[in-house]
């Protein structure tokens, strides 16, 4: 498949998990592509790695501004990176709540602002920014992060709105519980972990975690020109969490 032949694409938090399946994924369907992450370690041709921390205004006007360079300019703009956190409203001080808005969602802000002169002068411009079920259902122990991921929800319906006019799309994801570095590394610190997993696995009504190519291949139908009447749209990949109420097994 090629759809994407032709067209040049930014992916943020592209070095690992859900970002680096999306930016294999567009560079196998004939996107040239480049990834912005802290740590680029790993990420080989045909990808192209540049560093940037996303609470640093001037490290992501630089690297957005190479990228674009290296690219020959930018149609797709996947906004993926991001933190998690875990806990009630008491369990955070104010530092944690800030840095982790700064990450999640300031973060979307400041390479959106410096990816969207590039934007303009594409013709199937599209942003993607990843979410979470989060956004949309009451987690247990997600204050915060439930918290950052509603603003991301709003900020994409507010973006789509903005940006319509100017032939730019805006749509996110919202994965449930997706097997990624960031969950192994909270399952790993469970006190059990394996009933941990389960756990996860269990609420969610296909009886297992999402997979980081699953909400790969969510985005990339979204950012691809063949979902050119899609936009302001949130589409879930969680196993059946948002719409889903399943009765026990055996009644």
């Amino acid at each position: 498949m090629s759809d994407f032949e032709g067209l040049r694409a930014l992916v943020t938090g592209g070095a690992s998990g859900i970002g680096r399946a999306t930016a294999d994924l567009l560079a196998a369907r004939g996107a040239r592509v480049a990834v912005l992450d802290r740590d680029t370690t790993g990420v080989d041709r045909p990808l192209i790695a540049h560093r940037a921390d996303v609470t640093d205004d001037a490290s992501v006007r630089a690297a957005v501004e190479r990228a674009a360079e290296d690219l020959g300019g930018l149609d797709v703009l996947v906004n993926n990176a991001g933190i998690g956190a875990q806990g009630t409203v008491e369990d955070n001080d104010d530092t944690e709540w800030q840095r982790v808005f700064d990450v999640n969602v300031l973060g979307m802000v400041r390479t959106t602002r410096a990816a969207l002169p590039h934007l303009r002068r594409s013709d199937r411009a599209a942003i993607v920014n990843t979410c979470s079920i989060a956004a949309t259902a009451g987690l247990p122990r997600r204050a915060l992060y439930s918290a950052t991921k509603g603003a991301v929800y709003s900020l994409t319906l507010a973006m789509a709105a903005d940006h319509v006019r100017e032939g730019i799309r805006v749509n996110c994801v919202n994965p449930g519980t997706a097997d990624t570095p960031w969950i192994g590394r909270l399952l790993d610190a469970a006190p059990d972990p394996a009933a941990e997993r389960a756990a996860l696995q269990a609420r969610q009504p296909t009886g297992r975690l999402v997979t980081a190519a699953e909400v790969a291949g969510a985005i990339a139908y979204l950012a691809s020109p063949l979902s050119g009447a899609t936009t302001g749209t949130a589409l879930a990949v969680d196993g059946g969490m948002q719409g889903l109420r399943l009765r026990p097994v055996g009644q």
